[in-house]
């Protein structure tokens, strides 16, 4: 590895929280998994538990929500 490049990375890494540092790691992670040919769904794998469970009901709550409806004068 680049000497330069790890200093720079350690110094900007060291200034993040550890939530940002994690997404950091996550994103060189796929990175690495991309240059290795990883299938697609190894690839994403990577990300599982990224998003709190918070987060995901609200997601869940939209699309339960907003879809499965249908609008016949939008069409």
């Amino acid at each position: 590895m680049n000497l330069m490049i790890e200093r720079e990375l350690r110094e900007q890494l060291e200034q993040l929280p550890a939530d940002q540092q994690r997404e950091v790691l996550d994103f060189a992670r796929a990175l690495a998994a991309r240059k290795r040919g990883a299938a697609r769904g190894q690839v994403l794998t990577q990300f599982g538990g990224v998003i709190n469970k918070e987060d995901l009901g609200l997601i869940a709550q939209a699309i339960e929500e907003g879809c499965e409806q249908v609008n016949s004068d939008e069409w």
